[in-house]
């Protein structure tokens, strides 16, 4: 991402991000097509544990950086903040559907469980973050000290 952050100055590797959207992509899709709960709380407790800076219990992360370690990329840094916002707003996505799904409203789960996926989509495959579109233009209206 070409835009600075005015509130954090801690980096991340853009790879990192890019591959844990494809994996969640995959799980996303493994949901919506057999309608296990076990692909719901597998998203909710990898997005919960990487919300929290538990990235070391993160299966997605670990598969993520084992990809990178093995196929030796470079790290592309980008500024974290944007991508936290995005995490979050992943994060209520999918609590919000996995609740939807636990109290059998599985076709409004599958919208939001749909959205997640184009999100995700995005950003694997163009490194295009609409959460962290979201994140800049709440910069641009919040003012700032």
């Amino acid at each position: 991402m070409a835009h600075s952050c005015p509130i954090s100055l801690n980096r991340i590797d853009a790879h990192l991000v890019r591959i844990i959207a494809l994996q969640v992509i995959v799980v996303a899709l493994l949901l919506i097509g057999t309608n296990q709960l076990f692909f719901a709380f597998l998203l909710l407790f990898d997005f919960s544990v990487r919300t929290l800076n538990l990235k070391k219990i993160s299966p997605f992360a670990t598969v993520a950086k084992l990809i990178i370690k093995s196929f030796q990329i470079k790290p592309q840094l980008c500024d974290e903040a944007p991508k936290r916002f995005a995490l979050y707003l992943g994060l209520g996505i999918i609590g919000f559907f996995t609740l939807l799904f636990l109290f059998g409203f599985s076709k409004s789960a599958i919208i939001l469980v749909a959205i997640l996926i184009i999100c995700a989509s995005l950003e694997a495959a163009f490194d295009y973050c609409i959460g962290c579109k979201i994140y800049h233009y709440i910069q641009m209206i919040i003012p700032h000290k």
